[in-house]
């Protein structure tokens, strides 16, 4: 078997166990490898094709993540399995810019709102705006949806509405830009081939004890963010001034928000007719607890 592949997902706590050591620590035989890239960002840049359409494609990492929304459609299609042992939580937002006149949810109504197609902004935008528009003056706009692309259509003035999580989050609020409505939202670790299932187990307790340090001093661990922007972004950002972003939380992902969230994405009709898989929790997830 070879190596465990570890893929950084715009987060911190991969970085951080990876220069404290805590995976060698945890004896997992594994590569570092550093699939979004700052110098081009091209793993967010997917346009019309979301985070489903790259699970579809196949993923190289064995643990990867997505919305938990994407993956557990993907999973009950049997392109991966969802991780049940834990999830995590990513801060989330519809950001306009500082002299925007839209100042509340209902000021959005019919306003272009760029969201990566089928992937947490898309499903977490509608969640957080049908508390007060109806449907049909939700406008959602896909084209231009990739992160590192809607954020710089946003800060260029070319975009009078993004949806942003994680580090692009950080760095408008950084910029003075107006969060209309948060939207955060839970993201899903999902299992990729056929890994050892301690390996899981090592590279999980790792990511634990980076929790644990973020938790106690985010302030040390920010400038992880410059990793993963693309370099064009770098002289702009002032990473000591954001927060900690997604958080993992070693909870169960349940039977219960798994069918929740499947029975959402299905009423709202995201994904075209058949194209759902069974939404059989027990076949699409797994445990290594």
């Amino acid at each position: 078997m070879g190596k465990f592949i570890v893929e950084p997902h715009f987060r911190l706590q991969e970085w951080v166990a990876e220069e404290k050591g805590y995976f060698r620590a945890e004896g997992l035989d594994y590569e570092f490898r550093e699939l979004i890239r700052s110098t081009a960002g091209q793993h967010h840049n997917k346009g019309a094709s979301g985070a489903f359409q790259s699970i579809e494609k196949g993923r190289e990492a064995d643990v990867s993540c997505a919305c938990h929304w994407t993956v557990a459609v993907a999973a009950s299609n049997g392109h991966a399995r969802l991780y049940a042992d834990a999830y995590s939580v990513a801060p989330a937002g519809i950001f306009v810019p500082a002299d925007s006149p839209i100042r509340t949810p209902e000021d959005l109504a019919g306003v272009p709102i760029s969201v990566g197609f089928q992937s947490g902004s898309h499903y977490s935008t509608i969640q957080a705006l049908e508390q007060y528009l109806p449907r049909d003056k939700i406008n959602l706009t896909f084209e231009d949806g990739m992160l590192f692309r809607r954020l710089e259509l946003l800060i260029e003035g070319k975009s009078r509405a993004a949806a942003l999580f994680s580090g692009p989050y950080y760095l408008v609020e950084q910029l003075g830009f107006r969060k209309v409505i948060d939207t955060t939202f839970m993201i899903a670790a999902m299992i990729n081939g056929e890994p050892d299932p301690e390996d899981i187990r090592r590279y999980f307790r790792a990511l634990k004890r980076a929790q644990r340090d973020i938790d106690l001093r985010p302030e040390l661990y920010t400038h992880y963010y410059k990793n993963e922007f693309p370099e064009r972004w770098h002289a702009m950002m002032d990473t000591r001034r954001w927060g900690p972003g997604e958080r993992i939380v070693f909870e169960p992902y349940s039977r219960q928000a798994y069918e929740q969230s499947f029975d959402w994405i299905a009423r709202h009709e995201i994904f075209a007719e058949g194209r759902m898989g069974s939404g059989d929790y027990d076949k699409a997830t797994v445990s290594f607890s």
